[in-house]
């Protein structure tokens, strides 16, 4: 599936899709409208980030490309591609317990911090897809 050529794009389904892991050199795009809030995606081989109206979603070292990104109030969704095990950071609602699951099978439970953020890891590589799904407790 390779990277996200666009760097990042809105998906017909209403998600968003960014990050392109095969990048030698740091790219951005910025001021991205999707859904009425403004995007920012940097990314390439070392790392891919995503920001939200400048707040924090998305972190993974190596970079990586996510597809179908969605997120409601209770929940956040995505399948991921990269080179290698990634370490995946997210921000979430703050002292929360969330339930992970990576490929529909529960890798366990966390409580983010204060700032919301949650950190796992998710094996990739040889062209696997991860589906990620994190749900509210």
């Amino acid at each position: 599936m390779a990277g996200v050529k666009e760097l990042i794009r809105t998906e017909g389904n209403g998600s968003i899709s960014f990050g392109d892991y095969e990048l030698d050199k740091k790219s951005k795009v910025s001021d991205f409208d999707h859904q009425g809030d403004m995007y920012k995606v940097k990314t390439f081989k070392e790392i891919t980030k995503l920001e939200r109206n400048g707040v924090f979603v998305y972190e993974s070292v190596p970079g990586t490309a996510v597809f179908e990104l969605e997120q409601t109030d209770g929940a956040m969704s995505f399948r991921v591609e990269g080179y290698g095990d990634s370490q995946i950071t997210v921000e979430l609602e703050e002292s929360m317990d969330y339930e992970i699951f990576i490929n529909q099978e529960s890798i366990g439970k966390m409580k983010t911090n204060l700032g919301g953020k949650l950190s796992f890891s998710a094996e990739l590589g040889n062209g696997a897809i991860a589906q990620v799904k994190i749900v509210k407790l």
